[in-house]
């Protein structure tokens, strides 16, 4: 194995060996706690633009196979282990981590100290990084990843999203539902949706059509959807401007569902403000508080931004035409994870009710959905 040294914006340097591809990378440095799924992390839009490094210890055991891919391709920026596991003991396993990272293009590194690199981030906060592969470090590496770009204010959707509507067909496997009856027509916005939140719709019948980020109110209205759900997706909520526009113009006249990215725009068409979590939520961990039932779901979550948890007055805080109110909050730190603008038939959450780390602890978002229609 090659020699590789994670380096953070404020001068930090972690050591390991390269297992990926072997090329230079750089992107935002973040941690996630879950114990598996390793796999969705790295297919998973909403991480584009970031260098991932896994709490728990021993990954790359069960290997790679097709049915867990949430997009067409790895979207990471980089990957970062304590220990990579070379030999997956797992019947669905089609090829190892690393033969994955390779044909994938993503660099990836072992024998890191994982535990100091999440402490350093925990402290300081998520920031760019660079990850090398190389013997020694470049004379110029600090003043390179010094002039990374923050997170803060990069529209990342666009980067992500697809290119032309599109209409997909039934995603296997199909365990449950009214898979193949003629159901409601869901409006997708792609804004880096995972697979699975399609396949979650087209097991309660639903009928889906995915459109590109920018899309615009005026062409989804024309398509007569039954509804529209905002999807997941990267980097900062208010920087996609022309999406919030879009949803300001087609609040009240379908019904909407918004999940993470499409939470955070949701709550942005509505009034509200987004911010910066110092590192994020990211797990398949995370307790959340429904305020509404007072019942606690264990949810799976991805993102580094946050919806205020004040709205504001000028939206009447609940009340009133426009109002929204919060319907759910992260029991770690209290951040919003749920609104619901009722009159105008929309609601939203922060974390991912496709993963089920419950397992099925937020499955009924989208049966609420489906109801609301």
């Amino acid at each position: 194995m090659k020699k590789a040294y994670l380096l953070l914006a404020d001068g930090r340097v972690f050591s390991g060996n390269s297992f990926g591809f072997e090329t230079e990378t750089s992107g935002e440095v973040v941690f996630n706690t879950s114990i598996q799924g390793y796999q969705e992390i790295l297919t998973d839009p909403s991480y584009h633009g970031q260098i991932v490094v896994m709490t728990y210890p021993h990954i790359g055991n069960y290997g790679i196979n097709p049915d867990d891919m949430e997009s067409c391709k790895a979207q990471v920026a980089g990957f970062i282990v304590k220990s990579y596991c070379d030999a997956p003991s797992s019947w669905r396993s089609k090829e190892t981590l690393a033969e994955f990272l390779i044909r994938q293009k993503i660099a990836a590194g072992t024998n890191f100290d994982t535990r100091s690199i999440v402490r350093h981030i925990r402290d300081k906060g998520a920031m760019p990084a660079i990850l090398f592969i190389c013997e020694k470090l470049p004379e110029d590496a600090l003043s390179r990843v010094r002039a990374l770009p923050s997170m803060n204010g990069q529209d990342l959707a666009k980067e992500v999203t697809c290119k032309e509507v599109f209409t997909p067909s039934l995603l296997p496997p199909p365990s449950r539902g009214r898979v193949g009856e003629r159901g409601p027509h869901i409006l997708l916005y792609d804004f880096g949706v995972k697979l699975n939140i399609i396949r979650m719709l087209q097991e309660r019948g639903c009928a889906v059509t995915v459109v590109p980020a920018a899309t615009s109110a005026e062409d989804v209205l024309a398509m007569k959807p039954d509804g529209i759900v905002l999807s997941n997706g990267p980097g900062d909520p208010a920087a996609v401007t022309y999406a919030i526009e879009n949803i300001k113009q087609l609040l009240g006249k379908v019904p909407i569902f918004g999940i993470c990215l499409g939470h955070q725009l949701l709550a942005l068409a509505l009034g509200g403000r987004t911010y910066k979590l110092k590192f994020g939520h990211r797990g398949g961990n995370q307790p959340v508080k429904n305020l509404k039932t007072g019942r606690v779901e264990i949810t799976s979550q991805n993102h580094g931004f946050a919806v205020d948890a004040i709205p504001p007055p000028s939206m009447g805080g609940g009340e009133g035409e426009g109002g929204f109110e919060i319907t759910h909050i992260n029991l770690n730190d209290n951040t919003v994870e749920g609104l619901a603008a009722s009159k105008l038939k929309a609601f939203s959450v922060q974390y991912h009710p496709e993963a089920s780390p419950g397992p099925h602890d937020a499955a009924y978002l989208f049966n609420a959905f489906i109801a609301m229609m």
